[in-house]
């Protein structure tokens, strides 16, 4: 075979080799592009109101505005939380204060009475019943009119009045009833000096967090109360008189661990957080509402 003959039988495929390369360096179409992921839901921060009442009880007790702060120093210390002061006593006058919030804490005079007053019970018991944690601490746990006593009872779970209750301070052991509770979490029983409130009335389902025993007869001090007719939790203790007791960790563990369980927090298995600097726990001699 000569050179021309050679050239014309290898002429076709070099052609086609031509051809596929000039195929293959053609722009490809792309595919179509991948949606970015989308972002994950933004989660809202579990909102704690706490409310103070005006200071009403010599310098070194019931000090609210300054445990209230406290309370949410510490409160807000757990991940996801945003515990926050009322600017006022009482109740809010912005009621957008309470929009979206998952727990009301009290620490001031008697709560029952103030939030089943005329002009908030309706707005109040809406929230309880859409599941709102309820918190009263100390005198908060009171309703002095009678009328509104076992209203607040169904609520809170437990109920002080001095009709049918009594006070005795004393030094005394702390005793846990219901170790395995949430609230019982980080925290160990211990003495403590207190105003004891004796022979409260109490719902058939508070279950007791802390007892002690008042000249032979045992006295709740805290408990945890599953409200009837919602998922609604509320948390109730009598102690809380005498300021220097929040200068325990345990006492403080407490009162957060049972704010947390109301508002339906998982508690840590350790307890929640409770750090305070020694500023943080001095009362202050005249208290104003929370800026």
């Amino acid at each position: 075979m000569n050179r021309r003959t050679l050239s014309a039988a290898f002429l076709p495929a070099a052609l086609l080799a031509c051809l596929l390369v000039a195929g293959l360096a053609q722009p490809q179409p792309s595919a179509p592009a991948r949606p970015n992921p989308a972002p994950p839901p933004s989660t809202k921060p579990t909102r704690i109101l706490l409310i103070a009442t005006a200071l009403d009880h010599p310098f070194g007790t019931h000090q609210y505005s300054d445990v209230c702060k406290l309370l949410a120093k510490c409160l807000n210390q757990t991940q996801g939380i945003e515990a926050v002061v009322c600017p006022d006593f009482e109740w809010p006058k912005d009621s957008a204060a309470l929009d979206g919030v998952k727990s009301i804490v009290y620490y001031g005079k008697a709560a029952g009475d103030i939030v089943l007053a005329p002009e908030r019970r309706e707005k109040f018991e809406k929230l309880m019943h859409s599941g709102v944690g309820f918190v009263a601490i100390h005198w908060a746990t009171c309703a002095q009119s009678t009328d509104l006593g076992p209203a607040y009872l169904d609520i809170l779970g437990g109920w002080f009045n001095q009709a049918h209750s009594g006070l005795k301070i004393d030094s005394l052991p702390l005793v846990q009833p219901s170790p395995d509770h949430p609230i019982c979490r980080g925290w160990k029983p211990y003495d403590i000096h207190e105003e004891f409130y004796l022979n409260l009335k109490f719902h058939p389902k508070a279950v007791p967090i802390l007892k002690v025993t008042v000249d032979g007869t045992d006295q709740t001090v805290a408990w945890a109360f599953q409200r009837g007719g919602s998922d609604g939790r509320s948390f109730g203790t009598t102690l809380g008189h005498f300021h220097d007791n929040f200068a325990s960790d345990s006492f403080r563990r407490a009162l957060v661990n049972g704010i947390l369980w109301t508002a339906h927090v998982d508690v840590p298995k350790d307890g929640a957080p409770v750090a305070a600097t020694p500023d943080d726990l001095k009362p202050t001699p005249a208290e104003q509402p929370a800026k």
